[in-house]
């Protein structure tokens, strides 16, 4: 009984494996973390959330858009696209119009501002990941685009 405990604490004692499945989610949590930190700071100035960004990002490379293909795309609840959009609208970011194909849809569309903005937040976050990125060498770079590219899929 007293070998089992020992081996136990002996075993809690000794640095974990690096590459054991707890350590690497661990890692990939803590820069995950570093940079939503960083992009919430970044986008603290234009009082918008990741989740404005992402809407709105999305709607800048896809273009005008039915809510609930927004809804569908960012995997977000119909009311969340809803409230996302509200947000966006306020600030004059996106437009709503009516759906010509059916009167009962709404499309919503980037405006003039609100790619401009993007360009202003693309600007500012840029150099931001480049600072938590620049520790790694090109090889490196291109070596994690690759290892996180398998893992999204």
């Amino acid at each position: 009984m007293t070998s089992e405990r020992d081996e136990a604490a002996s075993a809690a004692r000794q640095p974990a494996d690096p590459a054991s499945d707890e350590s690497l989610s661990e890692a990939l949590g803590a820069v995950a973390r570093q940079l939503r930190e960083k992009s919430a700071e970044t986008l603290a100035a234009w009082s918008m959330t990741p989740a404005h960004l992402r809407a709105l990002r999305m709607l800048n490379r896809h273009g005008t858009m039915r809510l609930s293909t927004i809804s569908d795309r960012l995997q977000i609840a119909p009311r969340t696209a809803t409230e996302v959009v509200d947000a966006l609208q306020a600030r004059d970011l996106v437009r709503r119009r009516a759906d010509p194909d059916d009167r009962r849809a709404t499309l919503v569309e980037v405006t003039e501002h609100g790619a401009d903005v993007l360009a202003e937040i693309r600007a500012t976050r840029g150099p931001e990941a480049g600072r938590i990125f620049a520790r790694l060498s090109p090889a490196d770079r291109a070596e994690l685009a690759s290892i996180l590219s398998k893992l999204r899929d």
